[in-house]
C-alpha cells in the first residue's frame, strides 16, 4: 500500500510540473525598459503618460473612452488621443494592429489574455519604474500597479509602441 500511495504521488507531481512548464511557454516574458539617465522621453510619450496620470481615479465604465468613465481600452484611447495617435478601440484589435515590440518603454502598451480566451482582453500603460496604469474592471477606478505581479506575469502577451 505504501507503495501505491508514493507511485500515484509521483505521478501527480509529475503531472503537475508538467503543466507548469507548458503554462510557462504559453506567455512571453514582460520585458520592461526604463529611459537611460539623461535619455529622456519624446513629447507624445510624456502626453500619453500625462494624461494616463490625469486619469488615476476615474471610474470604470465598459466602453468607455471619455473622463467620465473608461475601460482598458478606452483608457488607452483617451491617453493617446492626448498625443493625437488614433489606435484601434479594443484591447485585442490594438494589440493585433499596433507594431510589437521586445521591451517596453514609458507610454507603450502592455496586453494580457485575461479571459483564458487566447486574445488580449486587457490592456494597460507602461508608466515605468515597473508599474503600469490600467482600467481593471467593474466597480474599480483607473489605477497603478506592478507589472511584475504573478498574475500579470503569467498573461502577459506581449507590448506594443504606437508613439515615437
Amino acid at each position: 500500500m505504501p507503495y501505491r500511495a508514493t507511485h500515484s504521488s509521483l505521478r501527480l507531481l509529475a503531472l503537475a510540473l508538467l503543466l507548469l512548464m507548458v503554462a510557462g511557454c504559453a506567455s512571453r516574458d514582460l520585458a520592461t525598459r526604463d529611459p537611460a539617465p539623461g535619455e529622456g522621453l519624446t513629447i507624445d510619450r510624456v502626453l500619453i503618460l500625462a494624461a494616463a496620470e490625469r486619469a488615476l481615479g476615474t471610474p470604470y465604465r465598459f466602453g468607455g473612452n471619455t473622463p467620465a468613465g473608461v475601460d482598458c481600452s478606452g483608457l488607452v484611447q483617451l491617453a493617446y488621443r492626448a498625443a493625437g495617435i488614433p489606435v484601434p478601440r479594443t484591447a485585442d484589435d490594438q494589440f493585433r494592429a499596433l507594431p510589437e515590440v521586445a521591451r517596453a518603454r514609458p507610454g507603450d502598451l502592455l496586453f494580457f489574455d485575461t479571459s483564458g480566451g487566447g486574445k488580449a482582453s486587457h490592456v494597460g500603460i507602461y508608466r515605468g519604474d515597473g508599474q503600469m496604469i490600467h482600467a481593471p474592471g467593474r466597480g474599480r477606478r483607473v489605477e497603478t500597479t506592478p507589472v511584475e505581479l504573478a498574475y500579470w506575469q503569467e498573461r502577459f502577451l506581449g507590448a506594443a509602441a504606437p508613439a515615437p
